[in-house]
Parts: structure tokens; sequence; C-alpha cells
């Protein structure tokens, strides 16, 4: 299994298995915390050989710096995987779309993904307080 893309997003769309994304980011600038973002996407396309046909499962975790879950846990999603006899791989997308995510303090984030229990990849995003959005000192 290779990963071609994993990002995180302003909005993703699979189209007959063509994985359209739109504003990837890596940052999130708050004028003051807590901040709440209100909808984003995770976008991942990976590949799979004939050798790697069968079951598998996709799981997805988003943690702070010290581990902790940012969000409830996202079920594990099945991924089915039959390489056509015409062909030599099979592509696969998916997409998870978040709500209302809300960051309590500054710091470095992580969309952790496993696929059967073995982690593969890691979408870092830095939440940062930007110094021209905050609101000026009260007099």
């Amino acid at each position: 299994m290779d990963i071609q893309v994993a990002v995180l997003c302003d909005a993703a769309t699979d189209n007959n298995g063509k994985l359209n994304i739109l504003g990837t980011f890596d940052t999130i600038y708050a004028a003051h915390l807590p901040v709440t973002h209100p909808q984003c996407s995770i976008a991942i396309r990976m590949t799979f050989n004939k050798v790697e046909e069968g079951a598998h499962k996709v799981t997805l975790s988003f943690m702070d710096e010290d581990g902790k879950p940012v969000m409830p846990p996202i079920p594990a999603m099945p991924v089915e995987v039959a390489v056509p006899d015409e062909t030599i791989f099979l592509s696969r997308n998916i997409i998870v779309n978040i709500q209302k995510l809300r960051f309590e303090r500054e710091g470095l984030y992580s969309i952790d993904i496993a696929m059967d229990g073995r982690q593969e990849r890691s979408i870092p995003l830095l939440v940062k307080i930007a110094p021209q959005l905050r609101p000026p000192p009260a007099s």
C-alpha cells in the first residue's frame, strides 16, 4: 500500500475515483483561544497492488502534542481491495468531513493514519495565535 496523498483541506470530493481537493492547509491562525474551525476535510488517496488484495481497515486519530484526542475517534473504515486482472494496481480515496473542530490551545496537532493497526502516515497541523489578529489591549 502506498499513500499518494494525505492532506487536511477545506473540502474534498470523490468523483468516480478522481480525488478533488480544495484549499490544503497545515496551520490555523486564531485571534484567541479556544478557537473552533468551522469545517474541514481529511483527504487520502492510496494505491494497492495485487499482493495486498483483501479486507483492510483504515483508522484516523486526531491528536494533540501530548497524545490526547482532539475529537471523538473516527470509526475504522473498511477498504476492500480486489485488483482487476487487466491492471496492476487499484486506487482508493478516503474523505472524512469534520465540523466544528475545537482547539483549546496553541501547539502542534496530528492526524495519524493507520492501516490494519500499523501507523502509515501523519498529517501535521499547527494552531497559533496570530499577533496581527489579537485584539488591542484594553486601556
